[in-house]
């Protein structure tokens, strides 16, 4: 068994960077992240995390703090309707631990950045801001790392948590660039009347409008759609913008669509995936989270997968000798749960995208007969493909 200590410098500070630090300095290591940005700034809308997401933050011994900052939804629901606001469909996603973890939590990124950055501090975990990586190189047990402050920090292991468009990614000479899907998600935050507490969606001809509960107070709202391909549009506009692309939108969607104001809090991204083949480390530098698996967002698993890739590397690291057997084998546990999230994300949003009106009504006839079903083979094949990484860790 790995019983050394190791000194892991970690290259971003976002949900995969944080869990990392908190994981592996659990076990024990000397951990320390660089992040670009000059203070901690996350885009201050929501997001929504699964069980199996929540069962890695208990690992971690976030949950607590993160259910009391977020919004579980009771039951576990999510409400269908079509665009005209008729009622198609609810189903139940699946909790964990017998019920103890919650089946989906909705909460803002900020607050879910705030409850991990203090846990960093309360860890004692130096983090260095306004910082950027220069170079990498192999030395001797480790890497010798250029930092843009003029030092050099010598380590022995480096991971890249720096998100789709990684700079770590490509100074250890993988070649992949994000690939752009074709889509486009708004994002905006609400108040949150008191009898709005399950996460809906309402599905419309090729567009998605959801809405989901993130505190008492608050809610946000996100739609996706086809964009044009490196469009851009002004943040200034992007209220009306979101109003505009989804006006069609009836029901539930009607009420916040119409609170898309001048200087209502709102968001735009386009929707871009990585696709890496392993290996995801060259020598002591490792890629993690969406520098290495960024997904779409139909399955709401982005999030997950990053706090997933923590939990494992720390146990890959105490169960393997060496550090090279350690990254080898944390590769090989992930990559068919973060290949499977985003296959089936990936078909989930095209198969949407060539929906037409003249299409609605079988596809609601179609979620009536299936849509459980499909929630709950989905997360039972993750499950089993969790149990597949478990074992090979054990080996």
């Amino acid at each position: 068994m790995n019983r050394g200590r190791l000194d892991i410098l970690i290259v971003g500070g976002g949900i995969a960077g944080c869990c990392a630090a908190i994981a592996l300095t659990q076990n024990g290591h000397r951990v320390r992240i660089v992040e670009k940005e000059n203070a901690w700034r996350f885009q201050s809308s929501g997001i929504f995390v699964y069980a199996n997401g929540l069962v890695s933050l208990d690992k971690l011994g976030l949950l607590d703090d993160i259910l009391a900052a977020g919004f579980p939804v009771p039951g576990g629901r999510n409400a269908y309707f079509d665009h005209t606001g008729a009622a198609i469909v609810e189903t139940i996603y699946p909790t964990a631990d017998g019920g103890r973890i919650p089946a989906i939590l909705g909460i803002r990124r900020a607050e879910m950045h705030r409850v991990m950055t203090a846990r960093i501090a309360a860890l004692g975990v130096p983090v260095q801001l306004g910082t950027n990586v220069r170079g990498l190189e192999d030395v001797a047990g480790g890497v010798l790392v250029d930092l843009s402050d003029g030092t050099q920090v010598r380590t022995n292991l480096v991971i890249g948590a720096d998100g789709v468009r990684s700079a770590t990614r490509a100074m250890i000479g993988i070649d992949v660039a994000p690939r752009y899907t074709g889509f486009g998600v708004w994002r905006a935050v609400h108040r949150r009347p008191a009898d709005l507490t399950d996460k809906i969606m309402v599905m419309g001809p090729a567009k998605r409008f959801g809405i989901m509960p993130i505190s008492d107070d608050l809610l946000y709202t996100f739609g996706t759609l086809a964009e044009p391909k490196d469009h851009h549009y002004e943040p200034a506009t992007w209220p009306e913008t979101m109003a505009a692309k989804f006006a069609e939108f009836q029901g539930p969607a009607a009420r916040f669509l119409a609170d898309l104001h001048a200087g209502a809090e709102v968001l735009y991204t386009a929707v871009e995936e990585v696709v890496l083949p392993l290996p995801w480390h060259r020598g002591r530098v490792l890629l993690i989270g969406d520098a290495a698996h960024a997904s779409t967002p139909f399955m709401g698993q982005g999030g997950a997968m990053a706090m997933q890739d923590a939990v494992v590397l720390a146990q890959a690291i105490e169960a393997r000798e060496t550090l090279g057997e350690a990254l080898d084998v944390f590769g090989a546990a992930r990559l068919p749960v973060c290949q499977f999230v985003q296959d089936v994300s990936r078909s989930v949003g095209e198969a949407g995208a060539r929906e037409v009106e003249g299409d609605i009504e079988a596809r609601n006839a179609e979620m009536r007969d299936g849509a459980q079903a499909k929630v709950d083979g989905f997360y039972g094949r993750l499950a089993e493909l969790d149990a597949e990484a478990e074992a090979k860790l054990a080996v």
